[in-house]
């Protein structure tokens, strides 16, 4: 009985979240592809990490108004908006590689235009789920969300280099639509959000003046801002890290070999489902903070791991660990916050936190990419005292630069997230 009340509490956000699942699959082996393509054209980490880039910049800088939006405007709307953009963005590279006229920079405007649309679907999307579900699952709920992007990750690679082999590009691009058209459907047809009242004070506010509203919340709760700050300093040191070059170490450490880049994926999703699981099914953590802290510092462990070997199933371990504890992280970061911000704040002060934590990737992707074809990869493919040296713990050749960043940032990123176990201001969080 309790798992039938279980469901029919949740109805309409499972039907919500199994469509959009369907969605993500289908946009994420696109993404597989597109990263394949990218590197088979210029060989080099920064064309991969510029694409994302292209990614991460619009949503950062617009990502205050599309909080405001959301705490205002039909959720439901925005949703459908910014899918339906991201289809044509999806046309867009169908039709561009159809008739072999697809360039790099066509992808970077693309990513461009979809990133400023996920500025307004993310904040809409977040407090959707918040008026969807009761509290008492918001943890649970959490967990679900976790195993349907960790299976998306499982079965994208897998997926995507199926379609790549037997069809090609444009057979992915083809799913992708489909996917879409299938979650456009749902989300138009059988799902009500329901609305948000808000005060007559509110709503007079002036539009840019609400547009700061989550600021200035993050300002008057400190422990929420200063676990945004440490958010923001992690987010810059995993981009540098494997989150956000385990691409190129691992395609250029095994000589462009994809199926080794499927494995280490597949194997980040597989502890991303684990994770998922773990959460979804353990009970909510009461030092939420705590767990958080601690659960970082073995995230970071992975890059120091994957950094000392050339083993590819070494690799697949060490990403399996990290991400079933950036789950962990994750899952109890967004309780507190669902917990800790009133309803009807959720969308402008998610999107303040999401600036503030986020400002800082572009940055580290970008120095990423040129520390590694600039600095660590020609170093390491010098004569020098150093090199050697450096050689007989990170080895030689395509990719051992990278290792190299990979070792320090791992260091850093666990020395960062021991040292907040002590720092007090966090402990209003827990209660």
């Amino acid at each position: 009985m309790k798992k039938i009340s279980f469901i029919m509490e949740l109805r309409s956000f499972l039907l919500l979240w199994s469509s959009q699942t369907v969605s993500e699959l289908g946009t994420a082996m696109t993404n597989y592809a597109l990263i394949i393509w990218v590197y088979g054209q210029k060989g080099t980490a920064s064309s991969v990490t510029m694409l994302t880039i292209c990614s991460f910049l619009p949503t950062i800088f617009f990502r205050f108004i599309g909080g405001t939006l959301a705490d205002r405007w039909d959720k439901k709307r925005i949703m459908l908006l910014a899918d339906f953009v991201a289809a044509c963005g999806t046309v867009a590279v169908l039709g561009l590689y159809s008739f072999s006229a697809l360039r790099i920079w066509h992808l970077y405007l693309i990513n461009v235009l979809l990133s400023f649309m996920n500025a307004f679907q993310t904040p809409a999307s977040f407090v959707a789920t918040s008026l969807l579900v009761p509290k008492e699952h918001y943890s649970r709920v959490g967990g679900l969300q976790g195993i349907a992007g960790s299976a998306v990750s499982i079965l994208a690679p897998a997926l995507g280099s199926c379609l790549l082999a037997f069809g090609g590009m444009k057979v992915v691009l083809i799913c992708d639509l489909l996917s879409f058209f299938f979650a456009f459907v749902v989300l138009l047809f059988f799902i009500k959000i329901p609305k948000i009242e808000q005060t007559e004070e509110k709503s007079s506010e002036p539009f840019f003046r609400s547009c700061l509203d989550g600021i200035r919340y993050l300002r008057d709760h400190l422990a929420l801002l200063y676990i945004t700050l440490f958010l923001a300093v992690i987010n810059f040191l995993a981009k540098l890290g494997n989150d956000g070059m385990i691409s190129p170490f691992v395609l250029g450490r095994t000589g462009n070999n994809q199926q080794a880049l499927g494995f280490v994926q597949s194997s980040v999703a597989l502890g991303l489902l684990v994770g998922s699981i773990v959460i979804t099914l353990m009970k909510p953590a009461r030092n939420k903070t705590k767990v958080v802290f601690i659960s970082c510092a073995f995230v970071f462990s992975g890059n120091v791991v994957q950094s000392l070997t050339l083993i590819p199933w070494i690799w697949c371990i060490a990403a399996f660990g990290s991400y079933v504890m950036a789950v962990v992280m994750n899952a109890n970061l967004t309780v507190i916050m669902r917990e800790k911000v009133p309803l009807e704040m959720q969308g402008r002060v998610f999107s303040a936190k999401d600036t503030l934590q986020n400002c800082t990737i572009p940055l580290g992707l970008f120095l990423g990419g040129i520390l590694a074809d600039h600095v660590f990869e020609p170093f390491m493919a010098t004569d020098s005292p150093v090199q050697k040296v450096l050689s007989y713990l990170f080895g030689s050749g395509n990719g051992s630069g990278i290792a190299v960043i990979f070792f320090c940032v791992g260091i850093l990123g666990i020395t960062i997230s021991l040292s907040q176990l002590r720092k007090s201001i966090y402990k209003d969080l827990n209660t």
